[in-house]
Order: structure tokens, then C-alpha cells, then sequence
């Protein structure tokens, strides 16, 4: 029987939010009888002017969204202190703004952080999750009129590592987002990529990519709200699997609510099967409450390789094997190079390179 804590249940897999979910490895982090330490893990790597990061009181600095998530319900309920990154006002920060994940291991931990771009600012942050972990996170990202913010997380945890996280945008006027949700590492990693809307004219470009290889899960939730008129929204994510029980689930929910006229939006995701065994379930979908949009569409896809592709390689004396992988490389290339750090670009490509190396693509 579920315990009651707060005004919260255990989800039991029977709910429609949980029924991809394998429980069973989430570690306790579901449980609400489980113990979670409070553990504000993220650090900036380096001074950067025009960006302070703070520890704050959790009274003092509520959630600015909603959640229905057992999850991030729990992280509110757990984290006294809320790690609040700033971006000033008006700041154009060239270099990437790097954010260092430590963990307490094993033990099941609640991590709560707040990252604000100031009005007209310009920023790159990047979240880097490596080594291993029991976490569960919530990460609100609010961008004032007009700024641009391109958030980036990387999971190149250890195949041990259990990772929940909801990663929440909440959009203003005329302001830009963009999103890169990179996932090659993990015994199960389950991720909230979702936004909303503060104002007219606000962007928002979700990008996404994951390698599941044997025995992971990898889990992708987007939720677009259109809660208020002209704003736009695309989001594209694309996977591969390889291996004997590498599983992928692909959620992608977009909401155009009655008030949100001039709406343009479009979602698409691609799954690369390259083993026997490995499972990967996609399922967009669109509610629409008005007819007055721009635009609004999605597409799904989930298959071996492109036979032409192949050919054309071959043909022209590269071997098969190799053939493949250069599809691979090509298939991720549109993500990948949505980061825009070159550094960063290859070493993904170096970790899938070598889970490629594992397996004998079928």
C-alpha cells in the first residue's frame, strides 16, 4: 500500500506518467519513504564576470511553476536551500558557463536550482553529470525579456547512476531558449524537459540526443505549454540502441490552450535500432484548443539504416562496418552540433564511438 507523505502518493506503474518506468530501479527515489539528503550539488567551474551563484533558503525563493511530477514534489518538499545561478542584465558572456555536478554516491539525494537570465543578457550554461549518482533534481530556468539563454546538460554518468530531474523553462517577451539534452550514460536516467510562456514573441528550441546500450533505460518527457498567444516551439530528438534490453522512451506533449493565438510549433523524434533487442517507444502528441495558429505539426520515426545511405558508402569502397558507424555519426550530427563547443561536440562523439565499438551493429 502507498505511504502518504504530504499531499503526495508512491506511484504504483499503473499511472499514465509512470507505466514506461521500471520502478524497480529507481532506487527509492519515487518512494516517499524514502530518505533523500539535501544536497545542493551544482558549482560554477570558474569566475565568470556578469554571473554570481548563491545558496538561498528555500522559503525565501518558492517555485515560480506547477508540477504534478511525485518527483520534483519531493525535491521541493527535501531541499531547505536552492542553488540560484544569475546571469546579469544586459551581459553578453561569450564563454560557456559551466556547472560541476558533485554527488554523495550512492545515497539518494534532492537537488533543487534556479538559473535566472537577466533582462537583453546573452549566456551559454552548461550542467555536467559524471561518475555516479542517486539523484533527484528540479532546475527552473527563467529568462527575463528579450535574453537569450542556451541551456545544455550533459548525463555521462557511469552505468550505475539513477538520475530524475525535471528541467522547467519558463520564457519571457521576446526571449530566446534553447535547449540541449545530451543522455549517453546511466543505469536509468528519467528527464522533464519542459517550458512555458511569459510573453508574446518567446522562442523556445528543444534539441535532444541519447545512446542507450545494453540494460539502460533513457527517458524523455518534453511538455511545450502554449499558454499564451505568438510564441514559438520545435523540438527535435534523436536515439540510437544497441544492445540486449537497451530500452528509450520518447514523450513529447504540446499544448496550445485556447488563448494562444499565433501559435507555431512542430516536434519530431528519430529512433536508430542497431541491435536485435533493444526497444525504443515514441509518442508525440498535440492538443489543440484554438484554430487561429501558425502552425502546428509532428513526426516520428523508428528503423534500422538507410539502405541508400549504405549503398552509397560501400560503393565506394568503405566497408560495411564502417559504413554504419559513419551513418551514426551523421544521423547525431544535427544535435551534436547544436551545442556549439567544440570540445564538448567531440567528446560525446568520443563516448559513442566507444559503445560502437562494443556491439555488432545489425
Amino acid at each position: 500500500m502507498s505511504t502518504l507523505t504530504s499531499n503526495f502518493l508512491t506511484p504504483t506503474g499503473r499511472e499514465e506518467a509512470w507505466r514506461f518506468t521500471p520502478l524497480k530501479r529507481l532506487k527509492g527515489l519515487h518512494d516517499v519513504g524514502t530518505v533523500l539528503a539535501d544536497h545542493p550539488s551544482l558549482s560554477l567551474s570558474s569566475n565568470i564576470a556578469g554571473v554570481t551563484i548563491s545558496s538561498q533558503p528555500s522559503f525565501e525563493t518558492p517555485p515560480s511553476s506547477t508540477t504534478d511530477d511525485v518527483v520534483v514534489q519531493r525535491v521541493r518538499e527535501k531541499a531547505t536551500s536552492v542553488t540560484v545561478v544569475s546571469i546579469a542584465a544586459n551581459a553578453e558572456i561569450d564563454e560557456p558557463i559551466f556547472l560541476k555536478r558533485t554527488s554523495l554516491g550512492g545515497s539518494a539525494e534532492a537537488a533543487r536550482t534556479i538559473i535566472r537570465a537577466g533582462v537583453h543578457s546573452r549566456s551559454t550554461v552548461v550542467v555536467e553529470n559524471v561518475g555516479t549518482a542517486t539523484l533527484a533534481e528540479e532546475i527552473e530556468i527563467i529568462l527575463e525579456p528579450g535574453s537569450s539563454l542556451r541551456f545544455i546538460t550533459l548525463q555521462e554518468w557511469e552505468n550505475d547512476a539513477v538520475h530524475l530531474g525535471r528541467h522547467h523553462a519558463i520564457i519571457g517577451k521576446d526571449a530566446s531558449f534553447t535547449s540541449v539534452v545530451i543522455t549517453v550514460g546511466g543505469s536509468l536516467v528519467r528527464l522533464l524537459p519542459t517550458v512555458e510562456y511569459a510573453g508574446p514573441g518567446a522562442s523556445a528550441d528543444m534539441y535532444g540526443l541519447y545512446f542507450a546500450g545494453n540494460g539502460q533505460h533513457l527517458e524523455h518527457r518534453i511538455h511545450v505549454d502554449h499558454n499564451i498567444g505568438h510564441a514559438k516551439s520545435r523540438v527535435n530528438y534523436k536515439g540510437a540502441l544497441s544492445g540486449d534490453g537497451a530500452r528509450t522512451v520518447w514523450i513529447g506533449d504540446v499544448f496550445i490552450r485556447a488563448a494562444a493565438d499565433g501559435t507555431d510549433t512542430y516536434e519530431l523524434n528519430r529512433n536508430l535500432l542497431l541491435s536485435d533487442g533493444a526497444r525504443a517507444d515514441s509518442v508525440p502528441n498535440l492538443e489543440i484548443e484554438t484554430g487561429d495558429i501558425v502552425g502546428a505539426g509532428h513526426a516520428s520515426t523508428t528503423g534500422r539504416f538507410d539502405d541508400e545511405q549504405l549503398f552509397y558508402l560501400e560503393s565506394r569502397g568503405i566497408p560495411e562496418s564502417e559504413a554504419k558507424r559513419l551513418v551514426i555519426r551523421g544521423f547525431f550530427l544535427e544535435i551534436l552540433s547544436k551545442i556549439a563547443i567544440e570540445a564538448v561536440e567531440e567528446r560525446i562523439m568520443d563516448r559513442i564511438d566507444i559503445e560502437l565499438s562494443k556491439v555488432d551493429i545489425a
